[in-house]
């Protein structure tokens, strides 16, 4: 459910922001303006991120090969880190370059002078749209969670991702509107360059926030606190007298693997420990579905077997 909502919310963005970007630069053409064009390269920017996720969603579907044994999961976390490449490099910097270029050269805007008012309305009730069904999406899932938390916290890239673009998208939006107007009011053009400067320093930060949690994902998260209590209340039972210690890493969003070393009873047979893991196994499944991969390791509880101090 939580993949569906994630690639609604992708496709709807994608095609908003396809045909923002193409009125974005017929009025650009029109009317030379420069927060136009920082604009529409910024939502074919998106468009090319939306397009990624989608990829990179589908080939994590891949089956798992000897080379590659827990499968390809985790490459939605690599076409997210891509994204925010592409946000620094394509949207980012191509409009804080656009915004030099124009403070060293302004000029007016002198004919068109509608053009670029109407196209940024259209465009901000479109993006508008987008960004309602990505809240919708998320709210399905986010819980009791701030948005900040959320994003610090989903293992999902797709949401985050398409929140912080169509937000960025928004204010980029009235940024380029601010400096179109006031360049139409007072016939200086260094207020469209101001507008572009700002559209390009909002796409850096949020590049730079996208990274900093792709990053973290790549490099391998655990399960939320949620998860591994509930993995730690699950594993006692027949045959298992507690936790030892338990380690936990997301495969990707929807997989996680358990590492546990858990106390049994010195007076256990064989049978008697593989019956137990069995069942353990079982009853983690049933609590945490996303539980795929279950590795335990029966010991005796001893004092130098006590848990380390996280």
């Amino acid at each position: 459910m939580a993949t569906e909502g994630s690639t609604r919310a992708v496709v709807t963005a994608m095609f908003a922001n396809l045909g923002i970007a193409v009125t974005k630069f017929v009025a650009f053409l029109l009317t030379q303006s420069s927060s136009m064009l920082a604009e529409s390269v910024h939502s074919l920017a998106d468009t090319s991120n939306q397009a990624l996720l989608l990829l990179g969603g589908k080939r994590a579907k891949r089956a798992a090969t000897p080379e590659h044994p827990f499968g390809y999961g985790r490459e939605r976390y690599v076409y997210g880190f891509v994204v925010s490449i592409v946000l620094f490099s394509l949207g980012g910097l191509f409009a804080l370059h656009e915004a030099w270029h124009k403070w060293a050269d302004p000029h007016p805007i002198d004919t068109w002078q509608w053009v670029p008012i109407a196209v940024l309305l259209v465009a901000m009730a479109m993006e508008g749209y987008a960004l309602r069904t990505a809240v919708i999406e998320s709210n399905r899932v986010r819980g009791r969670r701030s948005w900040a938390r959320f994003i610090r916290t989903a293992k999902a890239p797709e949401l985050p991702v398409i929140l912080l673009e169509d937000l960025g998208a928004l204010l980029g939006l009235v940024f380029a509107l601010l400096g179109v107007s006031m360049t139409l009011i007072t016939g200086e053009g260094r207020w469209d360059a101001a507008g572009t400067a700002m559209i390009g320093l909002l796409l850096v930060a949020i590049a730079a926030i996208l990274a900093v949690e792709m990053k973290s994902l790549l490099i391998g998260e655990s399960a939320s606190r949620e998860y591994r209590t509930a993995i730690e209340n699950a594993l006692p039972g027949d045959g298992v007298d507690s936790v030892i210690h338990l380690r936990t890493l997301h495969l990707g969003p929807e997989e996680l693997l358990v590492a546990a070393k858990i106390a049994i009873s010195a007076a256990s047979t064989g049978a008697d420990v593989a019956q137990a893991i069995d069942a353990a196994e079982k009853r983690v499944r049933a609590a945490v579905p996303i539980a795929r991969v279950i590795y335990l390791e029966p010991d005796l509880r001893r004092t130098d077997n006590l848990p380390a101090t996280p």
